[in-house]
């Protein structure tokens, strides 16, 4: 316990799902959490009552990742509230649907890509200035398993997040050894999103690994964890992926 005691961290999209898990994960060993949700206020809020039950502060925030002043805004409600920042998680991001590539709307490419890349650079972007400079800072970007192999009629999801894995490794260089950078690929995962959104057929196929099983949200927030604290110290630039033997590195 307070592997990350009085420290702040900010996670994108940590309102449910995996975004969730690592909040929790982080607040049960002392960091403060500042997360962004893009619509649901009642979740968020339930969401921050619960970090606040391990005796830390939670600031929920409203942002559109795209949204560059959105994430200008949400730079300033964050150094208002809490000054410095040690760890940021740039998690939030969409699947987008199913299409051949010849069949696929441009606009859908565009979503995918303004939310699971350019989300990705602009919090990066206006946080960076926001890092503690009295401790080695963290930043873990949320990639997925499907950016090492990929996946037909998903180019829009895979060639976004194989972005993200080639933003981690640049900006390792960049910023290393102050600010340590790394990539989390998570495999399939057992999230409301997937067992709400996707039918049981699909689900099956997803489970159709070495492990035979979908990953949890607490085995991907123990990885994240890990990159956050201080065990985490010597990895720079890394891919880390939880995966159930899904992919291979």
């Amino acid at each position: 316990m307070g592997k990350l005691k009085n420290r702040v961290a900010v996670i994108t999209g940590g309102s449910r799902g995996i975004g969730k898990g690592i909040a929790i994960a982080y607040a049960n060993e002392g960091a403060h959490i500042a997360f962004t949700y893009r619509s649901n206020k009642e979740e968020a809020d339930k969401t921050a009552k619960e970090l606040e039950s391990y005796g830390v502060k939670a600031l929920p925030i409203q942002a559109d990742m795209g949204e560059q002043q959105q994430i200008i805004n949400m730079a300033h409600q964050i150094k208002e509230v809490f000054g410095a920042i040690h760890i940021i998680v740039n998690n939030a991001g969409t699947i987008g649907k199913e299409y051949p590539l010849v069949d696929m709307p441009v606009e859908e490419w565009d979503k995918l890509m303004n939310v699971d890349l350019r989300g990705v650079f602009l919090t990066t972007k206006y946080l960076l200035p926001l890092m503690n400079k009295d401790m080695v800072g963290k930043i873990i970007n949320v990639s997925s398993e499907l950016s090492l192999k990929g996946r037909a009629n998903f180019t829009h999801y895979t060639a976004a997040k194989g972005g993200i894995n080639s933003l981690t490794k640049s900006l390792a260089l960049e910023l290393a050894p102050n600010i340590l950078v790394n990539t989390l690929a998570p495999g399939p995962v057992e999230t409301d999103m997937i067992l709400s959104d996707m039918d049981e057929e699909w689900i099956e196929k997803e489970k159709d690994v070495p492990l035979k099983r979908l990953g949890t949200v607490e085995e991907m927030a123990a990885t994240a964890l890990l990159l956050a604290s201080d065990d985490g110290n010597y990895f720079c630039g890394q891919t880390i992926s939880p995966n159930g033997g899904a992919a291979f590195l």
